[in-house]
């Protein structure tokens, strides 16, 4: 179910609006790029932006040394805006936002490495995404809602303007909103009162779609690891590039792997922070390319995750009778999963995930979110990605003691042979039950002849295994019925 659906709203009321169309089921996969805010033509967007960079101005001249543990944890640490729907939670719209090791590694880098922050010579801005380069464990998760905590008012009153123009009063709730912006006179984050869409206890943020990207932010370590060697190159500095050049040197082995040339790049990087600044330049430089890629990887996303789901969940609920609901938890499991695949196969749903016409096959985490969004509440208690010690199983269905496994597989993947062998058992182990299905996805023909080898090298074909159904997804063998 998405805004437009709860709250019946026409879709194109919104895209016109510039707000993206979430679901208010499960977060999907798309989020805040500070970059966009950087390098919008938006007078709004630009100032946002720069106060960001004020904020993060303030929490530098605090910088030196040890910070009181109230003050770290009131000016570092953030609890996941969950009311966006927006990020990389499988299950509802739960985060953990930029907790205490994003806080030690900001406070950390800003008393040091990131000291000149607000005072670069080579970029034409600061940029928070800075922290990201430096510190491996900061991604994109955390640099996003860091982000999206700082411009937390201006989200809220787009979607109050919103909200009070186009959503029925009925669905609407004066919300007070703690951490809504920041006082810098009395140095602590203030509540404000915002008229907000509410549902399923909880009120609903709108994001504008021109803030939001996919995969990774535009500025990011890995690409900057692989652009290394054109970093020295921004500067008009010969001794800079004659430095980097022996330090990186003196780092390689004679015939290093790319493992090994990466991790010499990276220490680098540390050596001479200034590259930092390069490769940031280079990505100010063409950032008019991040505004063309977001776009199109956000709209692709809408496309997918709204129009085909929507169309799916009609289809299925009048093709299937998914819904009629069996008494055991393995039965709704063992029904569930045989209907999407009847779905997929037979009524045309493979068109779903196997888009053809060029475009990439629908990832383990896109076959997750349209098999669980075409769910429906139930007796069962169903969980997507719970983590009971051993690592996060697809789904569990559950009602008291009684319990099953749902995981997914893509039959390409390298790691299929070892997971169908050992991970299904440890998820049973760790979860407290004997139950599971486990669904494997062929894209190909290729795909569809290595699981069948799997299965017998593996023994899984034998009456005693549990539950193992492939879902045939290829384009190549559905043939119309007209046809036949």
């Amino acid at each position: 179910m998405f805004f437009s659906d709860r709250f019946n709203v026409a879709p194109a009321l919104l895209k016109e609006y510039g707000a993206f169309d979430v679901s208010v089921v499960a977060d999907l996969p798309v989020f805040v790029d500070p970059f966009l805010l950087f390098n919008s033509d938006e007078p709004a967007y630009v100032a946002l932006h720069q106060q960001i960079l004020d904020y993060l101005s303030f929490l530098r001249d605090r910088a030196e040394g040890e910070l009181e543990v109230g003050l770290m944890k009131s000016w570092y640490t953030f609890s996941e805006v969950k009311q966006n729907w927006l990020g990389f939670t499988v299950d509802g719209n739960g985060g953990r936002g930029p907790g205490p090791k994003f806080a030690r590694a900001l406070h950390a880098a800003l008393g040091d490495v990131l000291k000149d922050f607000g005072d670069e010579t080579i970029t034409s801005s600061s940029h928070l995404e800075k922290l990201a380069l430096i510190q491996p464990g900061v991604g994109r998760d955390s640099i996003s809602d860091f982000t999206t905590n700082l411009i937390k008012h201006f989200l809220l009153r787009f979607t109050e303007t919103f909200a009070t123009r186009h959503v029925a009063p009925a669905h609407l709730v004066e919300v007070r909103v703690p951490r809504a912006a920041f006082n810098y006179q009395t140095q602590t984050w203030m509540t404000r009162s915002y008229t907000l869409p509410w549902t399923g206890g909880d009120f609903v943020i709108l994001t504008p779609a021109d803030l939001l990207t996919k995969d990774d932010t535009w500025i990011n370590r890995a690409d900057m690891i692989s652009r290394f060697d054109a970093l020295p190159q921004v500067v008009d500095n010969e001794q800079l590039r004659d430095e980097v050049n022996r330090y990186l040197r003196r780092k390689l082995s004679k015939r290093p792997n790319q493992k090994e040339i990466n991790q010499a790049r990276a220490a680098t990087i540390l050596a001479f922070p200034e590259l930092i600044d390069c490769y940031i330049k280079l990505k100010e430089d063409t950032g008019d390319r991040a505004v063309v890629a977001s776009r199109e990887k956000v709209a692709d996303t809408q496309l997918v995750l709204h129009d085909q789901v929507q169309e799916a969940a009609a289809d299925i609920a009048a093709k299937t009778n998914l819904f009629a609901k069996p008494w055991t938890s393995f039965d709704e499991a063992l029904q569930a999963v045989e209907t999407f695949k009847h779905y997929v196969e037979n009524q045309d749903g493979w068109r779903v995930i196997n888009r053809g016409k060029g475009k990439a096959f629908g990832t383990e985490l896109e076959v997750q979110g349209f098999f669980g969004l075409l769910l429906q509440p139930s007796r069962f208690d169903v969980n997507r990605e719970p983590n009971n010690g051993k690592g996060p199983v697809d789904f569990k269905i559950s009602m008291g003691l009684d319990k099953t496994l749902i995981e997914f597989k893509l039959a390409k993947s390298s790691s299929l042979e070892r997971n169908l062998a050992k991970q299904v058992d440890a998820y049973e182990a760790a979860n407290k039950t004997k139950q599971s299905v486990v669904v494997v996805i062929s894209y190909t023909a290729s795909e569809h002849a290595r699981f069948q080898r799997i299965v017998k090298t593996l023994g899984l074909d034998k009456e005693d295994a549990r539950p193992l159904i492939e879902i045939d997804a290829r384009a190549d063998n559905k043939q119309s019925a007209s046809k036949l």
